[in-house]
């Protein structure tokens, strides 16, 4: 297999290609009853949500006799290196592993070259598993033997009242379009896992994670797999809380980060993997059109041009409502309102940037993208 060089991969050793197209072959059978498991988090800056997320994996319900968790820390400076280091001192089965590249996609390589598990499964620091999580993804790998890759789609949660809002946006289809894995009750195959359980060998047959991708590395590496004719499948047996951001801004750079970088995995495949993805940069770029005939147009010209955007005030106002009765919270519904324009425009403008000035275009823009984190 070819080999190229990345920093931050270990000493002597080199990181697999990115191999597409790939032949994804049916995953070979598990050669042992009870296969080793490592646990890799990818993380920076995690103070307020990385105790509990360890104790959470630490405590899991029959555990592998041979567990690992490998903490890739891309070098934080807020306190977190201190409590997994405090954690790795009395449990030698986590790891503390520095990350200088500071990106997820770097994280994931250096994990994956370093755990010995035949399962690896990604888990983010601001995440809590449920109790039987471990076992639940290796139950799903040994009753789905076609899966390359098992999870569970993912549940929302807020901490405060517009996090909560926040949660019930990333829910709805509305919010985010209707991908399987945003749906908590969903099980079948999908498109990806949130934090994915993965047979080792799919590495061999697909490659790495890309580091050129600042963010959505997980949904490319997920495209190479379909692509290559393997299979992913979700559960909601597998459970874990994922806590979203708790402020405008902090959601704000969320999507725009996303959707610029989703970009870049549509240039690089030369296809878009789902028409949803456009949907809001077209309402950004048509709602000042709509805005703009509708003051210079005579009725019904005029009346037809901003039907569009009471159509998605309609639309908003539902969202609202829905969600103010589903948490019994009149502010969690407005917040939830808020947290979804905020999605669209920001998705859109992620997009249009991305479109405009992405990666191999704008360094200037790429190096603000790459900036912009949790």
């Amino acid at each position: 297999m070819a080999k190229d060089i990345t920093h931050g991969w270990p000493a002597g050793d080199s990181k697999p290609e990115l191999i597409y197209p790939a032949a994804v072959s049916a995953p070979p059978p598990t050669t042992h009853p009870d296969p080793s498991v490592s646990v890799i988090l990818p993380i920076r800056n995690e103070r307020a949500y990385i105790e509990d997320a360890l104790q959470a994996l630490l405590t899991q319900e029959r555990l592998p006799a041979r567990y690992d968790i490998l903490v890739v820390d891309g070098m934080s400076d807020d306190g977190t290196r201190e409590i997994v280091q405090a954690i790795a001192a009395r449990d030698p089965r986590v790891q503390l592993v520095d990350n200088e590249k500071r990106i997820v996609s770097s994280a994931l390589n250096i994990g994956i070259a370093r755990a010995q598990g035949e399962i690896i499964i990604r888990v983010d620091g601001h995440t809590r598993v449920a109790p039987d999580f471990i076992r639940a993804n290796l139950e799903l790998l040994e009753e789905h033997p076609e899966a390359s890759s098992v999870g569970g789609p993912i549940a929302h949660r807020g901490k405060t009242t517009f996090a909560r809002g926040v949660a019930a946006a990333m829910s709805s289809r509305f919010g985010v379009g209707g991908a399987n894995h945003r749906r908590e009750t969903y099980e079948g195959y999908a498109e990806g896992a949130v934090f994915p359980a993965f047979r080792r060998t799919i590495f061999d047959q697909v490659g790495f994670f890309d580091e050129e991708l600042v963010r959505n590395q997980d949904d490319e590496f997920n495209f190479r797999i379909t692509a290559g004719g393997g299979k992913i499948y979700i559960s909601p047996r597998v459970k874990h809380d994922y806590y979203v951001r708790g402020s405008v801004q902090a959601l704000a750079q969320q999507y725009v980060q996303y959707s610029y970088w989703k970009v870049a995995v549509f240039r690089k495949h030369r296809k878009i993997v789902a028409a949803r993805h456009l949907a809001p940069v077209v309402f950004l770029v048509a709602a000042p059109a709509c805005v703009i005939t509708a003051a210079i147009a005579p009725p019904p010209l005029s009346w037809v041009a901003l039907a569009p955007l009471v159509a998605y005030g309609g639309l908003l106002t539902a969202a609202v409502i829905s969600a103010g009765i589903r948490e019994r919270s009149v502010a969690v519904g407005v917040c939830a309102g808020v947290a979804t324009a905020t999605m669209h425009v920001a998705y859109g403008t992620g997009t249009l940037l991305g479109i405009l000035a992405g990666p191999g275009r704008s360094p200037f823009v790429r190096a603000i993208m790459a900036k912009i984190t949790r």
